[in-house]
């Protein structure tokens, strides 16, 4: 019975073409405004490491005081004072700090330019805290971190740009003048949004291609190419006047497995805080945060407000077009009372117009459903033309915002014709035979 009513819905679309192309064209113009915006919105929010979004927390500290901070919060970064001393203590199960620099790798033909990749300066447990994946070697050990080890991480793209995709490791390259061996090559690594530091260079910049250790950052004092922010204009001059400040420009995450691991650690910050206050440091009460990858995304507010303007809108639109729809839909069904009649005096019971009217609205959303395909795609490929150029190289057209477009459409379809079916099915059979 389901191919004879589709077979039906089909020849009745037929009949009415241009009603058809109508309801068609709204609901593939309606869709497709929808699912383009929706592949904007789901880039944007999405969680970018959902295995450990709950186990990963990000640390803030309050060395500013009341007096310098915004609604009560403190610094979004950690000065160096406070970074040594909770990599010193390590009581997460994995931590790191870390702060974006600018290097560039030398090549050895010097007729060669020299080659700037996105560079963090991080500790050797950040590999494993932030799931980072391996296409050779692994990263460098705590040791190296410890004695300042030249070493380096290089990512996919850079190990083929330098090694045509070769096993790179224990290969040297030379970052500012200074030789690094090689202990790892990563494998596609792209979290969107860049949440373990959304705050130097957007949280949606390109994927990083170089890493070294933290410690060996400091000691060759690259400065960070991100944010410094000071609670004084005038903190001293120098790189170790700069460690010793107030400043506040590396983050410090910490991977804590269990909710009694984040209560233990939220007291050490807090007994931390306190320690300093009593040392004469800090001059207020402990201030400490503890945010999870999910609570400092949204403490960050990661999501630019125009996506979510935009998917607001877009289906506001998706619904006027429904609307619409099923006016179409109700004029097209109610014109058939005379064939409704017909049947139910034959013993088509209302469950069977139900179902054929149904499927009816049905085959006009699929068919908007392959409208809305094409139109998602040219609204996909324009989306520069209203958003950052960073997001919009994310959006792209996959399989499943494709059968989401299908399923959304034939849904929308299917909810559009369930009054104008209503009204069809309480077509009285009598009524219809004395007036025809």
């Amino acid at each position: 019975m389901f191919v004879y009513y589709f077979q039906l819905g089909m020849r009745s679309l037929r009949h009415n073409p241009v009603l058809t192309a109508l309801m068609v064209i709204a609901i593939g113009v309606g869709v497709a405004a929808s699912m383009t915006a929706y592949s904007v919105f789901r880039i944007v929010s999405g969680n970018p490491i959902p295995e450990k979004a709950s186990q990963l927390y990000a640390v803030q500290i309050d060395n500013y005081g009341p007096q310098h901070n915004e609604k009560g919060e403190p610094p979004d970064e950690m000065d160096y004072t406070d970074a040594l001393a909770l990599q010193r203590t390590h009581k997460a199960i994995r931590e790191t700090s870390l702060y974006p620099v600018l290097l560039s790798v030398i090549p050895s033909n010097p007729d060669l330019r020299p080659i700037r990749s996105d560079t963090y300066a991080m500790s050797a447990d950040a590999f494993q805290m932030f799931d980072i994946p391996f296409l050779y070697g692994r990263g460098w050990s705590a040791s190296d971190d410890q004695n300042r080890t030249p070493v380096v991480v290089i990512g996919r793209a850079l190990n083929e740009r330098l090694f045509h995709g070769a096993n790179s490791v224990g290969q040297e390259i030379n970052l500012n003048g200074y030789e690094y061996r090689i202990t790892g090559v990563i494998d596609r690594w792209d979290p969107q949004p860049r949440f373990f530091d959304p705050i130097s260079v957007g949280p949606f910049g390109d994927p990083i291609q170089l890493f070294i250790p933290m410690s060996r950052a400091i000691d060759q004092q690259l400065i960070t190419a991100g944010h410094t922010d000071c609670p004084v204009e005038n903190y001293g001059g120098g790189w170790d006047a700069l460690l010793h400040s107030d400043c506040v420009w590396l983050l410090h995450w910490v991977e804590l497995p269990s909710a009694a691991d984040a209560r233990a650690y939220r007291q050490y910050l807090q007994d931390y805080a306190s320690e300093q206050r009593r040392a004469g440091r800090f001059e207020w009460p402990p201030n400490i945060r503890l945010r999870n990858v999910t609570q400092w995304l949204d403490y960050e507010h990661v999501v630019p407000p125009e996506t979510s303007l935009s998917l607001y809108i877009s289906l506001g639109f998706l619904l006027i077009c429904l609307v619409n729809t099923v006016g179409l839909l109700l004029a097209k069904f109610l014109r058939r009372a005379p064939e409704i009649g017909v049947r139910r005096a034959l013993g088509a019971s209302r469950r069977t117009i139900y179902a054929q009217f149904l499927l009816e609205g049905a085959a006009i959303g699929l068919a908007g459903g392959v409208l809305g395909l094409v139109l998602t795609g040219l609204g996909v490929w324009s989306i520069s033309l209203i958003f950052d150029a960073q997001i919009a190289r994310l959006a792209t057209v996959d399989l499943k915002l494709m059968a989401l477009t299908l399923c959304v459409a034939v849904l929308a379809a299917v909810l559009a014709a369930l009054y104008p079916t209503w009204r069809a099915a309480k077509v009285q059979p009598a009524w219809q035979l004395k007036i025809n």
